[in-house]
C-alpha cells in the first residue's frame, strides 16, 4: 500500500496543472499522454482503475466495422487507422486475429455483398491485415466444424485485433506509464464536485478506503468519468454540448468452446454482431444491447437467455450450454455520445461509440464522452491539443507517451531469459511460454523478474492453480500495480476471476500467500471482504 499512501500525500499537497477525474480508457490514456509530455497531472477513481466500463469491453480491438451499414465511413477509417496504430505500437498485446463469420438463410444482405463489405474495410484500413475470404457452408466447416451451418448460405473471413490479456490490465498499463512520468495517482479516491478558486479549480474529495476528505487543487479539469460525466458535470454546474446515452451490454464466460484461436461471428436474433471470443482456456460469449436510462445496470435472468439461445442456436455443441456452464459473467454500459439538441430518430442499435471532447474555456474544464479502447490514442492526442488551447505549455509538447519498449530491448530480454532456462520453467498449464507473456505484461520491469528467479527458483513457480501467475508477478504487483482490493488483482490487474470460478479460487491455498504477498497483515481481512462482496456464478448456484 506504499504507492497509493505516497500519491494520496502528493494529492493533498500539490498544486497541478491538470486534474483527471475517472481512470477508464479515456482517462488513464490522457493522464499518461500530458503526463508523457511534462504535465503536472493527477489522476483519481472513485473505485479501482478501469473498474467500471472498460473492465467490461469484449477486449477487441477493431476498426467498427459494423459501423459501414449506417455509412459512417469516415469514422470506420479512423478507427481502422487507430487499430492499426496500436497493433504497430503493442505488439505483443494488440494482435490481428481472424473473424469467421456465418450468414444464415433470410438474412438482411447475401453473404457476397457482405463479402464485398470486408474487401472494402480492408482497404479502409490501409490493408494492413490479411486478405478477407469468401466462404462456402462447407469452406466454414472445414475451418471451425464447431458451427453449425445447416441453415447457412455461405459467410467470410476477415481480420481485426483483440487484446491478449483483459482490457482493465491495458487501461492499468497507461495509468502505471503516467505514474512513471511523474503523475500523481489513486484509486478509491472519489470527486464530490469542484469549485472555481483564483487560483484555479478546487475538488472536493474523500478517500474511499479511510473515509477522509480534503482538496485537490489544479489549474485544468478533466471530466473523464466516462458513463457518469452528465452527473459529475451537474455537480460542478457544467453546461455541454453533449450528454450520454446509455446501451447496456453483457457477456458470459464459459470453459473453451474451440481450439482455434479466432472469434466465430454471427448476427444474433436482434440483428446485431454476435460474438464467441478466445479468452485463454475460456471463450466469452455475447453481447447484447439493450437501452438503459441510467449508467447502473445489472445483468438479468433474460439477458443471459437471450446469449445462451443464440449460441447454441449457433454452434453444434455436444449438448447446449446452459447456465451451470457460466464461469463468470460482464455487465456493464457504453456510454454513447449525443448532441444535447439531437432528436431521436436514429436506430439505437446502430448509434456510434464514437467520442466527442466538450470545452469550457472560460473556466478550463474538458468533458469527455463516449469513446472506446480502439480510439485511446486519439484521445490522448486530442486532450494534448485542447489543454494547449487552454494556454498549459508542455515541456516535452513533442514526445512519444505511448507503446512497448524497443525490440532491441525485447531481444536482449529474450537472450537473457533463454540463458536462465526460463521457457523450460513454463508450467505444463500454461498457454504461452513464459519469457512471450513476462515481456508482454510487464516490458523492462521483466528483466528484474528475471533477476529474482535467479536469485531464489521459487520466485518463478506457479502460486495460483489454473492461473497464470507466479510468485515473482505477485511480488511484482504489491509494489508498483496499486492493488487495494483483492478484486483489484483479480479481475483488473489480471483476468484470474473471469477464468477460475468463486468456489475454486476460495479454496486456493496458493490464494492465500498471494494475500499475504499484495496485503501482508491485511490478508486475511481482504480476502473475506472479496469473498464476502463476490457473485457466486451460475455455475456455483447450480
Amino acid at each position: 500500500m506504499q504507492l497509493r499512501d505516497a500519491n494520496l500525500q502528493r494529492l493533498k499537497e500539490e498544486h497541478f496543472d491538470v486534474l483527471i477525474i475517472g481512470a477508464g480508457i479515456n482517462g488513464a490514456a490522457s493522464a499518461a499522454a500530458l503526463a508523457g509530455k511534462g504535465a503536472r497531472v493527477a489522476l483519481i477513481d472513485r473505485g479501482d482503475f478501469a473498474g467500471e466500463t472498460s473492465q467490461h469491453s469484449s477486449n477487441l480491438v477493431w476498426g467498427g466495422i459494423k459501423y459501414m451499414e449506417s455509412y459512417d465511413f469516415s469514422l470506420v477509417r479512423k478507427l481502422c487507422k487507430s487499430r492499426n496504430h496500436l497493433i504497430r505500437s503493442f505488439p505483443s498485446t494488440v494482435q490481428e486475429i481472424r473473424f469467421l463469420t456465418t450468414i444464415d438463410r433470410g438474412f438482411r444482405y447475401h453473404p457476397r455483398m457482405l463479402w464485398a463489405g470486408t474487401w472494402l474495410y480492408w482497404l479502409m484500413g490501409n490493408a494492413f491485415t490479411r486478405l478477407p475470404r469468401y466462404l462456402t457452408p462447407k469452406g466454414i466447416n472445414r475451418r471451425e466444424p464447431l458451427v453449425d451451418t445447416r441453415a447457412a448460405i455461405g459467410g467470410f473471413e476477415y481480420s481485426d485485433a483483440y487484446l491478449h490479456d483483459n482490457d482493465a490490465r491495458f487501461v492499468y498499463s497507461f495509468v502505471r506509464s503516467a505514474l512513471d512520468y511523474g503523475a500523481a495517482a489513486a484509486n478509491y479516491v472519489e470527486s464530490r464536485g469542484a469549485r472555481r478558486s483564483d487560483n484555479g479549480w478546487v475538488v472536493d474529495a474523500r478517500d474511499n478506503q479511510s473515509g477522509e476528505t480534503f482538496s485537490l487543487r489544479a489549474g485544468i479539469i478533466i471530466n473523464a468519468t466516462g458513463p457518469w460525466v452528465d452527473d459529475h458535470n451537474a455537480l460542478s454546474r457544467q453546461t455541454t454540448d453533449h450528454h450520454h446515452a446509455y446501451s447496456k451490454g453483457i457477456h458470459l464466460i464459459v470453459p473453451r468452446l474451440s481450439e482455434r484461436q479466432r472469434v466465430l461471428a454471427f448476427f444474433a436474433d436482434d440483428g446485431r454482431l454476435f460474438f464467441a471470443i478466445p479468452m485463454g482456456p475460456r471463450t466469452c460469449i455475447g453481447t447484447t444491447d439493450t437501452k438503459e436510462e441510467r449508467p447502473e445496470v445489472a445483468i438479468s435472468d433474460a439477458d443471459i437467455d437471450f446469449v445462451l439461445d443464440n449460441i447454441n442456436k449457433r454452434l453444434s455443441l455436444k449438448r447446449p450450454l446452459d447456465r451451470s456452464d457460466i464461469i463468470a459473467t460482464r455487465c456493464g454500459v457504453r456510454p454513447l455520445a449525443v448532441k444535447a439538441n439531437a432528436g431521436n430518430g436514429r436506430d439505437f442499435l446502430q448509434m456510434s461509440r464514437k467520442h466527442a471532447i466538450d470545452i469550457n474555456a472560460n473556466e478550463r474544464h474538458i468533458s469527455i464522452f463516449g469513446g472506446k479502447l480502439t480510439d485511446c490514442l486519439n484521445v490522448g492526442e486530442e486532450i494534448v491539443r485542447e489543454v494547449q488551447r487552454l494556454g498549459l505549455e508542455l515541456p516535452q509538447p513533442r514526445a512519444r507517451w505511448y507503446g512497448e519498449p524497443s525490440d532491441t530491448d525485447r531481444r536482449e530480454f529474450l537472450h537473457q531469459a533463454s540463458l536462465l532456462g526460463l521457457d523450460e520453467r513454463t508450467p505444463s498449464s500454461s498457454s504461452e511460454p513464459l519469457s512471450k507473456r513476462l515481456w508482454r505484461r510487464y516490458g523492462l520491469n521483466a528483466f528484474d523478474m528475471l533477476e529474482q528467479i535467479r536469485q531464489d527458483p521459487r520466485q518463478g513457480e506457479l502460486l495460483i492453480e489454473g492461473t497464470e501467475y507466479l510468485r515473482c508477478e505477485l511480488e511484482h504487483a504489491a509494489r508498483r500495480e496499486m492493488i487495494t482490493r483483492l478484486e483489484d488483482f483479480l479481475r483488473r490487474r489480471s483476468k484470474i476471476a473471469l477464468v477460475v470460478d468463486t468456489q475454486t479460487l476460495h479454496g486456493s491455498p496458493g490464494l492465500d500467500e498471494a494475500a499475504r504477498i499484495l496485503f501482508g497483515d491485511e490478508a486475511h481481512e481482504r480476502l473475506e471482504e472479496y469473498f464476502a462482496s463476490a457473485t457466486p456464478t451460475s455455475r456455483e448456484r447450480a
